[in-house]
């Protein structure tokens, strides 16, 4: 069976350090995906599945989400871009830290999918930064987002600080990346499907309009 996975990423330069941990974390758990290594009840076989990866870049979609916050209407690449993330079998969703936060980019774009569009979806959450000092966006900002999505968020979530990328570096970040792959590929494996894509991923432009609406 193929998994679906998509890989968020909202780093701004390239070459983006931000980039480089998603794409080490996307080859760890498609490595324990078709190695058919996860430990998961009820396996058929021994062998593994197949892993379709998708990257979404949102630097190349930054003038589509802010079109589509004013607006509500998305265009072509972000409503694929939406659709795609939304049945996922998968996520891996990795930003930069900006002012101890995730960046704005990367919330508005989790802005404009539907509140219930990710219900159940595994995420592994990650980030990078310049110290280790911001590593803790994760759990205090990047958890709760996800939590308010009703995503499953696997335990293990991977900061990289500018450090953990040079040669003196130790294992530490290799052993975050190979645990928290492990933690994914075992839900995404355990899904039985992506989910159909087609259901409404957008805020329709009226809706956003009720809400902002005072009620009472």
């Amino acid at each position: 069976m193929t998994r679906h996975l998509v890989v968020i990423t909202a780093g701004l330069s390239q070459p983006s350090s931000t980039r480089l941990l998603a794409d080490r974390l996307t080859a760890a758990v498609r490595q324990q995906v078709t190695d058919g290594n996860v430990d998961k009840s009820g396996s058929d076989g021994d062998g593994g599945s197949e892993v379709d990866v998708r990257v979404v870049e949102l630097r190349d979609l930054a003038g589509d989400i802010a079109q589509n916050m004013v607006t509500g209407f998305p265009g072509p690449q972000l409503r694929d871009a939406v659709e795609a993330v939304t049945s996922a079998d998968g996520l891996i969703a990795v930003t930069p830290v900006f002012t101890g936060s995730y960046s704005g980019l990367f919330k508005s774009f989790f802005d404009v999918i539907d509140k219930d569009a990710l219900a159940g979806t595994p995420v592994l959450i990650a980030a990078t930064g310049g110290t280790a000092r911001h590593s803790l966006v994760l759990e205090h900002a990047m958890r709760p987002l996800f939590s308010y999505l009703r995503a499953v968020v696997m335990p293990t979530a991977v900061y990289a600080a500018t450090e953990d990328w040079g040669a003196a570096g130790d294992d530490t970040l290799a052993l975050r990346i190979d645990r928290a792959a492990a933690e994914l590929a075992a839900q995404v494996t355990a899904r039985p499907a992506a989910r159909a894509a087609g259901a409404e991923t957008f805020i329709p432009f009226d809706r956003q309009l009720a809400d902002l609406t005072p009620q009472g």
